[in-house]
């Protein structure tokens, strides 16, 4: 009997649907469940004891009953924040969102340990979020990556880029979405045309992240799932749009390609590296022909790529969950 996959997106999430489609014409279960609906619309009832390989019991969704026992792999698409019962205080809220989250996310969680296959392992996924992190294990993997400096002394940044003797960007370090007194503002790649600026001491008020800037041929997006590497080239009809493509979708032009072998066995590495099943990879092809780092997505968006090229993703993320706990790792 097949394992069953567990999906975990809103229910507004057509690009999980593309998925779901391609697992189940294949005869393997699936459950889809918006961790929002916890414990409204979804409950919980799992026990554990002595001797037992993991834990038991059953989650109850709108689309069905998901046994426990049965979950060979999870896909963590698109999860959503537990909504508590307004009828509770503030603080009863926030003591029975800590419980939700230690609770139920808890044992969700632990199924990692019973051999089930998350993509990505939350762990792994939380400590991926560093791009320090993914620099230093992109550059063991032998993987081209920008020269990079991160410092909060103003005299140190301007010395770097002096010497680096050539044009540089900055780049947020944690990643382009910011809170800004109840906006949400998006900080893209920024050239440094005048270094003096850098000696600015409003420099030295947090980390700031420096990288020289590659003379792009093009860009391209490369969707890492097991152990299949799936890319597209992205060319940019604006300034701004070259300079960071995701500042102008609307100048964008897309186009399958194949990495060269080299490449991609080394994206496959990188992500071993990291314990990622999945990552969305933002590259720069430079006007020689060489593909250099910038970055890998954990939670990367693929869908629009899936629509515009017919980049086979939804099949690729099928094969791993339908292997499920033969990919765990």
């Amino acid at each position: 009997m097949a394992h069953t996959v567990l999906i975990i997106t809103d229910d507004s999430d057509t690009v999980a649907e593309r998925v779901t489609v391609e697992l189940v014409e294949r005869g393997i279960p699936v459950v889809t469940m918006d961790t929002a609906d916890f414990p409204s619309l979804v409950s919980m009832s799992a026990n554990i004891q002595t001797g037992s390989d993991g834990w038991t019991g059953v989650v109850s969704t709108p689309r069905g009953e998901l046994d426990l026992a049965r979950v060979g792999a999870v896909y963590v698409r698109r999860p959503t924040q537990f909504r508590m019962d307004e009828r509770m205080t503030s603080p009863e809220r926030a003591f029975a969102y800590s419980e939700a989250r230690y609770g139920f996310g808890g044992v969700l969680t632990a199924l990692r340990q019973s051999g089930c296959l998350w993509v990505n392992d939350p762990l792994a996924a939380m400590r991926a979020e560093y791009k320090p992190v993914q620099l230093v294990e992109a550059a063991r993997a032998g993987l081209n990556i920008p020269k990079t400096i991160i410092t909060s002394d103003p005299q140190e940044a301007h010395a770097w880029a002096k010497g680096l003797g050539g044009p540089i960007v900055y780049k947020p370090v944690g990643g382009i979405w910011h809170a800004d007194e109840g906006q949400v503002r998006v900080v893209y790649t920024t050239p440094i045309t005048d270094l003096d600026e850098l000696l600015d001491p409003a420099v030295g008020r947090t980390a700031q992240m420096f990288q020289e800037w590659i003379d792009k041929a093009y860009e391209a997006r490369a969707v890492v799932v097991g152990d299949q590497v799936l890319a597209v080239r992205i060319d940019s009809g604006s300034e701004q749009g070259r300079i960071d493509w995701r500042s102008d979708y609307d100048s964008l032009s897309y186009e399958r390609i194949d990495l060269p072998g080299e490449v991609r066995d080394r994206l496959v590495e990188l992500h071993d590296r990291l314990g990622l099943v999945f990552g969305a990879v933002d590259l720069i092809c430079d006007v020689t022909g060489q593909f250099h780092f910038l970055e890998t997505n954990q939670s990367g968006e693929w869908g629009w790529l899936n629509l515009k090229t017919g980049l086979p993703v939804p099949a690729a993320m099928a094969d791993v969950l339908q292997k499920g706990p033969e990919w765990a790792r």
